[in-house]
């Protein structure tokens, strides 16, 4: 949708047609061939088929500043002086905190999904493009905005129609939502994806330590790796759903790449031109109001010089000043008629969900589910309604996460009107996991799906040696047992068991005589619990001993899921060699 926005002709067209220019002279002139990990960009390779066909995005496609970044090459400073700001340091510099977030959120990204390779630069770049990096640093010491941003309302008036989903609890929008805070987040996302970034105990979208971390953790969600273009160009399309915005976060990612240095917070400059041509007014700093409540158009935003216009039109004037109610228009015969109703979207038909086919959903604990769910959005009549946005949850006290350790997915029905949910990841925790299918931006009922954690499981055992295990009387055996457990074929780690010493092999209570392990205290214990398999399957008993009781001894080791070995064991007394008979001397 955004993409739409920059080829609307209206007053501001030229603006575009600017930027446009713009595009390409920056293209011509910088060149960019390759960056510095050896790929190509984005601006000049083409998405992966399935990128841009994400129907739903953390903005809701809102409209974002359209500026490029200059032409000339950043050139990086350690200073952090009050000065002047000229415009060329201010487009290369990063308000202090706002960096710190950035780079605070890149290292516990490192910490928590190594393998997604988070630059700190693609934080900045999307920070720029949806907000200016925080209206350039206007923020409170603890990183929350001096006053909240929020986007346009989404009503579909020349923007998406997305319905209020919080109750105006973030947006202050209780009829539409509206995107929210530095990085722009719809309230329907930042409910699962939020992050408490500065560990104050709240989630708050206009925290740039929150929104920081939250963008960080919703660009990695699905285990892309971000050192690779294809999965980068996904990752940056699902935040906003458009070509255009993802050449221009590029832009900016190879900019901060090449040299950037923090500048104080409040004196970074707000770009000038917006994607859906309304220059310099979204995202605006606003009091979360209801869209009934007019803002006052001539209120400067906290630490700029000018006012900035409001997005929405004023009546026109009457020609002796004061503003006129518009009337209704009416027909030839002089009858009002009735303003025009906004036609309903696919989600306003969605009636019920129904399970579309999933199979019995069972996996051990540590492994991934082999099925996913299935959801298909029907109308009353049973029709299925495609491009609706479907809401898994995981509900409950588990460790069971989706695919990339989110434990919320949204996903976008086909045009069969079905979901599918990213491939669920069992945690240690067993037993039963609740997912909850719903729509997002329709009330109706939600449909729960049963998943089952089982604790893991070998099915077999085998000794990793064959010496012969002998002990004599009150000795110890010189030769520990060692078994591999192992599931279809495959390594079985983790694996709880416990080992045995048997009356018989008809009988498997402990014996109470012959070998023997040691307790803590040097106790003799004939049965060992809670012992488990080591990542690779192994699992190496302690020491035996035996006590003056000769004789063939059993082993017994069994595995949750069955698997079971008996090993032989043999006390007894050394050998003595007989005497050689001697030799009677010649008589």
């Amino acid at each position: 949708m955004a993409a739409q926005f920059g080829r609307r002709l209206r007053k501001g067209a030229a603006t575009t047609a600017v930027a446009a220019v713009a595009v390409a002279a920056l293209s011509a002139s910088q060149a960019p061939g390759v960056n510095d990990h050896g790929r190509q960009t984005a601006a000049d390779a083409t998405p992966s088929p399935d990128a841009s066909a994400s129907e739903s995005s953390a903005t809701g496609n809102s409209p974002y500043y359209t500026d490029l970044p200059p032409l000339k090459s950043p050139n990086p400073s350690p200073s952090t002086g009050t000065g002047p700001v000229t415009p060329g340091t201010s487009e290369a510099g990063i308000p202090a905190t706002v960096l710190d977030a950035y780079k605070k959120a890149e290292t516990a990204l490192n910490e928590a999904k190594p393998g997604c390779n988070l630059p700190w630069q693609l934080l900045a770049a999307i920070g720029k493009v949806e907000s200016g990096q925080a209206r350039g640093g206007r923020v409170d010491a603890d990183g929350t905005t001096t006053s909240p941003i929020l986007g346009p309302q989404l009503d579909g008036n020349g923007f998406a129609l997305i319905r209020d989903t919080d109750d105006g609890a973030y947006d202050g929008n209780s009829s539409y939502d509206q995107a929210v805070g530095p990085m722009q987040f719809i309230p329907s996302t930042w409910q699962w994806a939020g992050r408490d970034g500065n560990a104050d105990g709240k989630k708050d979208p206009n925290n740039i330590y929150d929104a920081a971390l939250a963008a960080g953790h919703y660009l990695c969600r699905f285990d892309w790796d971000l050192s690779d273009q294809d999965d980068l160009d996904r990752a940056i399309l699902s935040y906003n759903n458009s070509r255009e915005y993802l050449n221009l976060v590029m832009r900016w990612v190879e900019y901060y790449r090449k040299g950037t240095h923090e500048i104080p917070d409040g004196t970074g400059t707000l770009p000038d031109n917006r994607s859906d041509d309304g220059a310099g007014t979204s995202p605006s700093p606003s009091t979360p109001s209801t869209p009934t409540t007019p803002s006052n158009p001539t209120t400067p935003a906290p630490g700029n010089s000018k006012p900035k216009p409001d997005p929405r039109p004023s009546p026109p004037e009457k020609p002796g000043g004061g503003a006129t109610t518009p009337k209704p228009p009416t027909d030839p015969g002089g009858t009002p008629t009735p303003p025009p109703s906004t036609p309903p979207t696919n989600t306003d038909t969605v009636d019920h969900l129904e399970d579309a086919g999933t199979a019995k959903l069972t996996a051990m604990a540590g492994d991934a589910f082999t099925k996913r769910i299935s959801t298909r959005a029907e109308t009353k009549a049973g029709k299925a309604v495609a491009k609706v946005r479907v809401r898994f949850t995981i509900i409950g006290s588990t460790d069971t996460t989706f695919t990339g350790g989110e434990n919320v997915a949204t996903v976008a029905t086909n045009s069969s009107g079905v979901a599918v949910a990213p491939a669920l990841q069992a945690g240690e925790k067993t037993g039963e996991v609740t997912v909850r299918a719903t729509v997002v931006g329709r009330t109706v009922a939600g449909l729960d799906y049963k998943a089952t954690v089982t604790e893991r499981a070998a099915d077999a055992l085998a000794r990793t040696g064959d010496a012969a295990l002998t002990c004599a009387p009150g000795g110890e055996f010189a030769n520990q047992v060692e078994v591999k457990a192992t599931y279809k074929g495959a390594v079985a780690d983790g694996v709880a068991a416990t080992a045995t010493l048997i009356k018989s092999a008809d009988d498997p209570t402990a014996t109470d005589k012959g070998p023997y392990f040691k307790d803590a205290d040097g106790k003799a214990v004939r049965t060992l619990k809670a012992l488990k398999t080591d990542s690779k399957g192994l699992l190496k008993l302690p020491k035996l001993y035996a006590d003056d009781t000769t004789g063939t001894f059993l082993l017994r080791i069994n595995t949750a899921g069955g698997a079971t070995l008996t090993v032989e064991l043999t006390v007894a007394a050394a050998e003595t060699s007989s005497p050689s008979p001697s030799t009677s001397p010649d008589a």
